[in-house]
């Protein structure tokens, strides 16, 4: 069996031992409320969620990103809550983090893991550099709509129950209580992001229970079976519903505007002036059809910011990325690509490669050291931005010579929209474009019958970013 299956074999056994423990076997949670103020960073997420109905459920994309503690079986536990208590909701959820993978290193793999799934509810905690987790932040605002739940860390000393929590007495110098009470309250505040305070609802559990940080723990970082418990418990609290807000409609806020789409008496065309970096298109329950889609007087495939490259394969047995990010500086198309390796040193620091397009056709060869930009410009690969040195290091076997990496370029838009099939309730939405830049566009729409075929447009926006107080 090999290292990927293991690993599975492992995480689901490990997810029923969670699942048959719980409340019943763990001490309570001592009686606490999550700040309001921060919840109220969740209300489109959770709106939708609360609002959906068997005829009307909505879609809400929710996203678990960050590193080998995102991984662990609390984010199933979480899951499962989301579903049981919003049963009526169309939830798809998707876990995409990376174990060992630090701030540093998750800013490269969110282009291709995380701003392209466009979450409705990003939750997510990184370790690293606080200057690249602020840097994916301000991009999850600025090229998403969505509601961003920030977890602080949890205790792994004893030391941290009486840490200096002044952040007038707190620098860099004393890393962990500076991120909790400083960095990260402020990097919600700046972006609107909710604060799952995390590291000081630990506290009480430990000092009430008279435990020590250790207990919790299945080694120095991750949890065991109770601190992954206690997790799921804590983050449930910030998800459960809220209260309703009088007027509220989260298809039309600060951030999603939905209109509707108007022909004229005997057209088969029409214009929408939007504004964002997404627009989907809205279609009757019974529509049959295509729509020709313009945005700016371009298709959506003339447009190179909407292209993007899939995550790149792993380096073998494991679910780390060979490559943590590839470039591009000439207009892409959708295809896929192949990264041949050739002789790689004992170390993984040097090599040689080729790459290859499936419709580009042989499109050059490098060496790890040197920046690599292809013959077609399609393919642009930093050196600093292989990550098969790290994989050597840590799973300590070589890669073998000729090894394929593989990986595609992704249109994210659509020339032409087709009705989606959707079940019953579901909404026929369809995205036809999708990293556009911000500001004010023109979607120009054509199609027979195009009245009897759309509902509505809507486009998407980042928010910016809020003053820190």
């Amino acid at each position: 069996m090999n290292r990927i299956l293991l690993l599975l074999f492992s995480f689901f056994i490990t997810f029923a031992v969670f699942a048959q423990t719980g409340a019943n076997h763990y001490p309570p949670i001592p009686v606490w409320q999550p700040d309001p103020a921060q919840r109220a960073h969740l209300r489109r997420s959770l709106t939708l969620l609360a609002t959906s109905t068997p005829e009307h459920r909505h879609t809400v994309r929710v996203l678990f990103y960050g590193q080998s503690i995102t991984q662990q079986a609390w984010w199933l536990e979480v899951a499962r809550f989301l579903r049981a208590t919003y049963p009526n909701a169309d939830l798809i959820m998707e876990i995409r983090a990376i174990g060992g993978h630090a701030s540093q290193l998750l800013v490269k793999t969110a282009e291709a893991d995380l701003y392209p799934f466009q979450p409705d509810l990003l939750i997510f905690h990184v370790y690293g550099s606080h200057l690249e987790y602020e840097n994916i932040i301000r991009r999850v605002r600025e090229r998403t709509s969505a509601d961003i739940l920030l977890q602080t860390d949890h205790l792994t000393r004893d030391e941290s129950l009486t840490e200096e929590t002044d952040r007038t007495r707190l620098s860099t110098k004393q890393w962990d209580p500076w991120m909790n009470h400083v960095f990260l309250p402020d990097t919600a505040a700046k972006y609107g992001a909710c604060r799952a305070d995390i590291h000081e609802l630990w506290k009480p559990y430990i000092q009430t229970n008279h435990l020590k940080a250790a207990d919790l723990l299945r080694d120095g970082v991750h949890l065991n079976a109770q601190g992954e418990w206690l997790m799921a418990e804590l983050l449930k609290g910030y998800l459960a519903p809220l209260p309703p807000a009088t007027g509220y409609d989260p298809m039309n806020d600060e951030r999603v505007h939905t209109q509707p789409v108007t022909v004229p008496t005997g057209s088969n065309s029409t214009r929408v002036e939007f504004t964002g970096t997404r627009v989907d298109l809205l279609f009757r329950s019974n529509a049959i059809g295509q729509v020709n889609v313009r945005i700016d007087g371009q298709k959506p495939s003339d447009f190179s910011l909407l292209y993007g490259f899939s995550r790149v394969s792993p380096f073998p047995n494991t679910d780390w990325p060979v490559l943590l990010r590839v470039g591009s500086q000439a207009r892409l198309q959708s295809e896929e690509w192949f990264l041949k390796m050739g002789e790689v040193s004992a170390d993984g620091k040097v090599y040689t490669f080729s790459v290859r397009g499936s419709l580009t056709g042989e499109d050059g060869t490098g060496t790890s050291t040197n920046r690599f930009v292809s013959r077609s410009g399609r393919v642009i690969i930093e050196p600093d931005d292989w990550n098969l040195a790290y994989c050597v290091a840590v799973f300590k076997h070589p890669l073998p010579t000729g090894h394929t990496a593989t990986f595609k370029s992704i249109l994210h838009g659509a020339d032409v929209a087709t009705a989606p099939t959707v079940f019953a309730g579901r909404e026929a939405s369809l995205t036809v474009a999708q990293g556009l830049l911000p500001g004010r566009h023109v979607l120009e729409l054509q199609g027979e019958h195009l009245g009897d075929l759309l509902l509505a447009v809507r486009s998407y926006a980042g928010a910016a970013p809020q003053v820190s107080p």
